[in-house]
């Protein structure tokens, strides 16, 4: 709830290029946080990817509480999805790319199932310079060089937190 109050997730999907026939991907969807009010956004598919099955049975409970019939739960990892190369209009990520190892090869895929020129929307929390954090992190200018590296342009980047940051990424190629 707190979260919600924070960052409310309609708020954040505002800010995305979101069209209302775009096909979605959310990674890391957990209990649907993003994957449902963007399923609202468009009438592409939204397919809502996490490893715990438990967490994409509540994605499926509140998108048939909410007569939703435009959401797909994927189980398993970013390498394991079942979707064609250049079939997703966007990807959104929200806190979850710090915990994949290695981060790149993650990123390779999400470029691989994007449409030419379509968009990663990558949610994190910012890491704090000279901290003691004992948990992992990325900066947002280390977020930045890595999805370069993997082809992608940072669009817009916004800080809706004091805490959060929001690359909009574009495939380039």
């Amino acid at each position: 709830m707190k979260r919600r109050e924070e960052f409310p997730p309609e708020q954040q999907l505002e800010r995305m290029p979101i069209k209302n026939d775009d096909t979605i991907l959310d990674i890391g969807a957990g209990t649907g946080f993003l994957t449902i009010p963007a399923a609202k956004r468009t009438n592409g598919m939204v397919y809502a990817l996490d490893i715990d099955p438990d967490m994409l049975q509540i994605v499926d409970s509140k998108a048939t509480n909410d007569g939703l019939e435009n959401v797909r739960t994927i189980q398993g990892e970013m390498k394991d999805v079942p979707l064609s190369a250049n079939s997703i209009d966007i990807v959104i990520a929200s806190l979850v790319l710090h915990e994949i190892k290695p981060l790149s090869e993650t990123l390779q895929f999400i470029n691989q199932v994007l449409k030419g020129k379509g968009y990663l929307a990558c949610v994190e929390i910012e890491a704090e310079e000279n901290s003691n954090q004992h948990y992992p992190r990325i900066s947002s200018s280390q977020m930045e060089q890595e999805l370069k590296k993997a082809g992608f342009e940072v669009n817009k980047k916004f800080y809706p937190t004091d805490s959060n940051y929001v690359l909009i990424a574009q495939k380039q190629y």
